[in-house]
């Protein structure tokens, strides 16, 4: 078993970085703006494919996405090494046994330094938990940890709070955030979990990218 704290870059050409390692699973550092797995337009040029074309000849079973970031989130996503490990590591989210934390950098001044969001998407109940790490002016940054796992969770829940995440532009208008954002301020930081195979507790945790740094650090 091999962990990689460092964050070495993982395939050249890419801002792709490798968290974690192992026999059975591997963990990548994202970036904003690609899909982790085709549309039905059927796209190429996917997370899912660049991993597994940079596999070496005889490297044994294909990467296989455990669950599922949106195009325009970045950070920590699992890849389990067969099949068969990926459906352990699906059960393990159906079960909600993985414990899921994102930074967030959203519209405004939340009701709340910390609260829970109850509010059904697509029908079935999602929960989301968050807490305020700094406010600035116009703008503040959460750390949100989605109880549920429901598509599009935390966007839909901030942008229901009143507080949209900046750099939204699907469920809202960029033209009526007072700061501007190129890219959604939505980062999955840190994944903590049981391995499915050698049951030993595992934690990982990604950097903070630029877009949400510079909030981090204004005064």
């Amino acid at each position: 078993m091999k962990q990689r704290a460092d964050m070495k870059e993982y395939i050249k050409g890419y801002k792709i970085y490798v968290a974690y390692e192992d026999d059975w699973l591997l963990i990548v550092d994202k970036p904003t703006g690609l899909l982790v797995i085709p549309t039905p337009k059927n796209e190429r040029h996917t997370l899912t494919n660049i991993l597994n074309k940079a596999l070496p000849p005889n490297a044994g079973p294909l990467l296989h996405p455990c669950h599922r970031l949106d195009r325009d989130t970045s950070g920590l996503i699992i890849y389990a090494k067969g099949k068969a490990v990926q459906q352990k590591m699906m059960s393990e989210f159906k079960n909600r046994k993985v414990k899921k934390a994102y930074i967030a950098v959203v519209q405004g001044k939340l009701p709340e330094q910390e609260g829970e969001m109850h509010s059904a998407i697509d029908g079935r109940s999602a929960v989301t938990r968050y807490k305020v790490i700094k406010k600035g002016e116009g703008f503040s940054v959460v750390e949100a940890q989605p109880v549920t796992g429901r598509k599009n969770q935390l966007r839909l829940h901030f942008k229901k709070l009143g507080n949209p995440i900046l750099g939204e532009d699907r469920f809202a208008f960029r033209r009526d955030f007072k700061i501007k954002a190129k890219r959604l301020c939505l980062h999955a930081r840190a994944l903590e979990f049981d391995h499915p195979v050698s049951k030993e507790h595992i934690r990982v945790e990604s950097e903070v990218p630029d877009r949400i740094k510079k909030f981090l650090e204004e005064k």
